[in-house]
């Protein structure tokens, strides 16, 4: 039996475009031997298992994504979708590298195939927080050396992210994703932190010591909005590097309203 409970199913066209891109950029999926990719429970549509397999078929036209739900319901009604986009009745490539099947964070594969990365994105956050290293070991444990566990949360339209990259020792980073057009702070991101710290922003814990010197650095460089919101956030995250936090990436991941951090920099107390 799949292992896991079945998600709200909550989705959206375009939802998860943010966590897409990253993703495309990480050298677990574009130098991976083999450039399979999980979306697990992509909840009751299938739509970003297909959103999915466009965006990363640009930097590896040879990727594989395979989406798992635990309903056979949803599994079901994806592959009815797929039938349809084979048919050439959407908007999508009729020779689109998807399939869909049933699953949980077990990851059921054929023998020997071990996916470069697996996108778990709203699927913890209706678990409990002692949950989460469980269902992160059981996801890292399938993956492919030098793979990544991509888990995290959004927003209904995906104007607001946050997820963690997991190896198979442990979380490597945090990355946070906000559209900048409208942003009256960073902070809004608190909201939808992955499960593991949504409940540690509260003082004396690191990703609260995190986005508090994210909104003040906002605050700071608010003359810079007259340039556009993305040199405003460029400064912003300069301005956390300079303060000794661990920033990774550069101008061209920032100026997309993303930041990424060691995991060290935000791991609960």
């Amino acid at each position: 039996m799949p292992t896991g409970v079945v998600t709200r199913g909550t989705t959206n066209t375009n939802r998860l475009r943010r966590v897409d891109r990253w993703i495309a950029a990480q050298p677990a999926f574009a130098r991976s031997a083999d450039p399979l990719v999980i979306d697990l429970g992509y909840g009751a549509s299938g739509v970003t298992a297909l959103e999915l397999a466009t965006r990363l078929r640009r930097t590896r036209p040879d990727v594989d994504v395979l989406g798992l739900e635990i309903d056979p319901g949803r599994v079901a009604t994806a592959t009815a979708q797929l039938e349809q986009v084979r048919a050439g009745a959407t908007p999508f490539a009729r020779d689109l590298p998807v399939s869909f099947g049933r699953g949980g964070f077990e990851v059921p594969l054929p023998a020997g195939r071990r996916p470069a990365v697996i996108r778990a994105f709203n699927v913890l956050r209706q678990y409990d927080e002692s949950e989460v290293a469980a269902a992160w070991g059981l996801m890292t444990g399938r993956l492919a050396p030098g793979g990544l566990l991509v888990e995290g949360t959004c927003d209904e339209l995906g104007r607001i992210a946050a997820w963690a990259a997991v190896g198979t020792s442990g979380p490597e980073t945090f990355t946070v994703s906000l559209r900048l057009t409208g942003l009256d702070a960073p902070s809004i991101v608190a909201e939808r932190l992955p499960k593991a710290l949504i409940h540690r922003n509260v003082p004396g814990e690191r990703v609260h010591d995190l986005l508090v010197a994210l909104d003040r650095a906002w605050r700071v460089h608010a003359p810079l909005s007259v340039y556009g919101p993305s040199q405003r956030f460029i400064r912003c995250v300069e301005t956390l590097r300079g303060e000794g936090w661990p920033v990774l990436g550069g101008v061209r991941r920032w100026r997309l309203g993303e930041v990424t951090v060691a995991w060290s920099a935000v791991a609960p107390r």
